[in-house]
């Protein structure tokens, strides 16, 4: 039971690392933010990144991502992996084309949020994108793992990124990931983090160099991404191309439509590029409808990602293209978010079903092996 600090109220959906409940966060969301924001800069600070965005009046600055950060001498970028050298931008690793992070071979078919409609599960994309009709049995997907992000999720559940590019102590190269994509059985790979958006060249250059190979081999390989949808409008564009001419498919983590509470759980204030994004990117949904090239994820964060949040996000989704699936995600307890139950059942069917009312054709539940009963 955690209690909201402004209005007071308590309840088994109200989080005490948030501090504050969803329907303070709207209805006086300055005041909210300023509780909210507390949990971010004191984790950042102890593990020595950036607790907000630099924004340095003399600095040098950095457009991968929403945060268009302004990075002083000798300082960091909020993901950690940027930082300015003598008045120029570097990357940590010391060159662009090595990315802090870790690749591994994952047998099809693969825990991925867009498995439903995946060419390396099901017959969609069968035979342009796939020699199989049916699960790629025998086959893997090039998993990419990046250590780094443009946001602080207090809910992450792969945390262990955001200390990766501080330490280095696993970096992968551009070279690295083409030698094991080159592995006669891996048909896809999948950048996911952390987020692809501070390593946008890095994974372009790795993607293109396997397609191509896989093209002249006459193979068949997919790239995808899985994105927060931070990134600078031009790499997301540029990763969509990718994914439209191999079967891939880029999918779009929507935290929150609700400003207030997405920058509440993600510290960062940037729903309106993540909705940039999408609405570029939902013009690739005609170009090919099937299998679908675009994807949005929600994660059912009890209490705060409620029906609501994810009506407004299924409508807007339904207004740019109805053929692009929506995939609803059971939340588990991690990093500093452990205060709040798992997704209820009923908060998954609910979202479903206003996810459908509001238009969306594919509506997908993921992780239900999560899903309770405590709310």
């Amino acid at each position: 039971m955690g209690t909201c600090r402004i209005c007071g109220r308590s309840g088994v959906t109200i989080s005490d690392v948030v501090g504050v409940c969803a329907d303070c966060l709207r209805e006086s969301p300055k005041e909210a933010l300023e509780v909210a924001l507390q949990a971010h800069g004191r984790w950042r600070s102890r593990a020595g990144l950036p607790p907000e965005p630099p924004k340095d009046a003399g600095g040098v600055r950095c457009e991968s991502c929403v945060n268009r950060c302004s990075i002083p001498e000798g300082g960091t970028g909020y993901c950690g992996f940027v930082v300015n050298e003598g008045g120029r931008l570097r990357r940590s690793t010391g060159s662009w084309d090595v990315a802090p992070g870790i690749w591994y071979y994952d047998p099809h078919p693969t825990n991925c949020v867009s498995a439903p409609f995946c060419p390396g599960a099901t017959c969609r994309g069968f035979p342009a994108y796939t020699e199989r009709c049916g699960t790629e049995t025998g086959r893997v997907n090039l998993a990419v793992f990046y250590g780094g992000c443009g946001l602080d999720c207090l809910f992450c559940q792969n945390w262990e990124h955001k200390q990766m590019a501080l330490t280095l102590d696993r970096v992968i190269s551009v070279g690295d990931l083409v030698s094991a994509g080159l592995d006669r059985r891996v048909t896809c790979v999948c950048y996911f983090g952390g987020d692809p958006a501070p390593f946008g060249a890095h994974s372009l250059a790795v993607a293109r160099r396997l397609i191509e190979e896989a093209e002249m081999d006459g193979r068949k390989f997919r790239a995808c991404w899985e994105t927060n949808g931070t990134v600078n409008p031009r790499v997301a564009w540029a990763w969509m191309e990718l994914a439209l001419r191999s079967g891939g498919n880029v999918k779009i983590d929507f935290k929150a439509w609700t400003p207030s509470i997405y920058q509440a759980l993600t510290g960062i204030d940037a729903r309106d590029r993540v909705l940039e994004n999408l609405r570029l990117l939902s013009k690739a949904v005609g170009e090919r409808p099937d299998p679908p090239p675009l994807t949005v994820s929600v994660l059912l964060v009890p209490g705060y990602v409620d029906v609501t949040e994810v009506r407004q996000i299924a409508r807007e989704v339904a207004r740019l293209d109805p053929r692009i699936p929506v995939v609803l995600l059971g939340f588990k307890p991690d990093f500093l978010l452990r205060d709040l139950p798992t997704t209820s059942r009923y908060h998954a069917r609910r979202s479903a079903e206003a996810a459908e009312e509001e238009g969306v054709e594919e509506v997908y539940v993921g992780n239900p092996w999560l899903l309770g009963s405590a709310y």
